[in-house]
C-alpha cells in the first residue's frame, strides 16, 4: 500500500517556500503565544457583552447594592451558562481566525491556502464535512443508547416551544460554525502545516492533536478517557485536512460535532452545559464509561471506537488533495 499520507502535502511545501520552519520547541512556543494573544483579544471583545448582561440583570445589581459578593458570584455563573453569553463568545472567536490568519500572512509569508483556505468546491467540501460530523456523532449516540449508556427522548423543552428551540438551535448553528472553524484554523491551518515544515507529517499530526487534547485539560469533568478521545478527534481533524486538502469540510465536521452533542442531543459539550435541546440523551448511572460521565459523550468508548474508526477509513481512502487559487 502507498502511505501517500505522509508525503508532505502541496500546502506544507508552499509553507516551507515562503519560510523556513523552526525547531519544534519554538513551534509550540509561538503557538502558545499566538493562542493566549488572541484568547485575550476574544476577551476584550466580549467584554462589553458580561458588562451588559450584568448591568441589565435586577438580582445582580441587587445583590451588588447590597455588597452581597456570594450572591453575585452564583448570578454571574448563571450568566455565563446563558444562551445568550454562550452564543456570545463562540461568535467572539472570529477574532482568533482573524489574527491567526493574519499571524500566518504577515509574519510566515503564507497564502490563505497553505491553511486550507481553497476556493475549489468549497461549499461542497463544506456541507460534506456537516453530514459526516452529523453522522459520526449520531453513530457513538447509537452504539451509546444500545449498551445501555444513554436513553434518549424529545426534550421537554422541544415538546413545549419547538420554534423556540429551532431558533435557538439555527443560533448556535452561525456560533459553533465560527467556533469549529477558530478551532480548526490555529490547530490544523496554521500549527500543523507550521510544523510540518520542517518535521515529517506524521509528527505535525501528533503534535497537534496533543495540543488540541491539552487546550481542553481545565475543562470541566476531564478524565484520561476524554483526554484520548480529544487527542484522537485531533488525529481525525489532521487527517481529514490533509486527505481532503483544504480546511472547509474539518472545520464544518467539527461545528456540526459539536452543535448536535449540545443543542440536538442534549449532552454536554466537552463538559460544557447547554441549556436547551431537540432531544435529551440522559445518561444512565454506573454507566459512564458508556456516556462519558460528567464530560459528555466525548469521554466515553463509543465515541473512541468511532474515532479510531474515522480514522482508519480515512487512512485507507485514496487521497484527495484539493489545492486551488484563492
Amino acid at each position: 500500500m502507498k502511505k501517500d499520507l505522509f508525503r508532505k502535502p502541496e500546502m506544507v511545501v508552499e509553507a516551507a517556500q515562503a519560510q523556513k520552519g523552526l525547531v519544534w520547541i519554538l513551534e509550540i512556543l509561538i503557538f502558545v503565544a499566538v493562542f493566549f494573544v488572541s484568547n485575550i483579544c476574544m476577551a476584550i471583545v466580549a467584554t462589553p457583552l458580561s458588562l451588559i448582561l450584568m448591568f441589565t440583570n435586577g438580582r445582580f445589581m441587587s445583590a451588588a447594592m447590597a455588597n452581597d459578593v456570594k450572591a453575585m458570584m452564583l448570578i454571574e455563573e448563571e450568566i455565563a451558562s446563558s444562551n445568550v453569553y454562550m452564543l456570545g463568545m463562540l461568535i467572539a472567536e472570529i477574532v482568533m481566525i482573524v489574527i491567526v490568519c493574519l499571524f500566518c500572512k504577515l509574519l510566515q509569508k503564507r497564502k490563505m491556502r497553505t491553511m486550507g483556505f481553497c476556493k475549489k468546491a468549497a461549499v461542497k467540501e463544506y456541507l460534506i464535512g456537516m453530514l459526516a460530523g452529523f453522522a459520526c456523532f449520531s453513530l457513538a449516540v447509537l452504539f451509546s443508547v444500545l449498551i445501555g449508556g444513554l436513553k434518549l427522548e424529545i426534550s421537554l423543552a422541544f415538546r413545549v416551544a419547538p420554534v423556540r428551540i429551532i431558533g435557538i438551535f439555527l443560533l448556535f448553528l452561525i456560533g459553533f460554525m465560527i467556533q469549529g472553524m477558530a478551532e480548526e484554523v490555529i490547530c490544523r491551518g496554521y500549527f500543523m502545516i507550521s510544523y510540518a515544515r520542517r518535521y515529517p507529517v506524521y509528527a505535525a499530526i501528533l503534535a497537534n492533536a496533543l495540543i488540541f487534547a491539552a487546550l481542553h485539560l481545565l475543562n470541566s469533568g476531564i478524565s484520561v478517557l476524554a483526554f484520548i478521545n480529544l487527542f484522537l478527534f485531533g488525529v481525525f481533524a489532521s487527517v481529514y485536512f490533509i486527505r481532503r486538502g483544504n480546511i472547509w469540510g474539518i472545520a464544518a465536521f467539527h461545528s456540526v460535532w459539536n452543535l448536535v452533542q449540545g443543542n440536538f442531543y442534549g449532552i454536554k459539550v466537552s463538559g460544557m452545559d447547554l441549556s436547551d435541546s431537540i432531544l435529551t440523551a440522559a445518561p444512565v448511572e454506573g454507566k459512564a464509561l458508556f456516556n462519558g460521565g460528567a464530560f459528555g459523550l466525548e469521554g466515553s468508548l463509543p465515541v473512541t471506537v468511532v474515532l479510531i474508526a474515522g480514522i482508519l477509513l480515512l487512512y485507507f481512502w485514496k487521497r484527495t488533495e484539493q489545492m486551488a487559487e484563492i
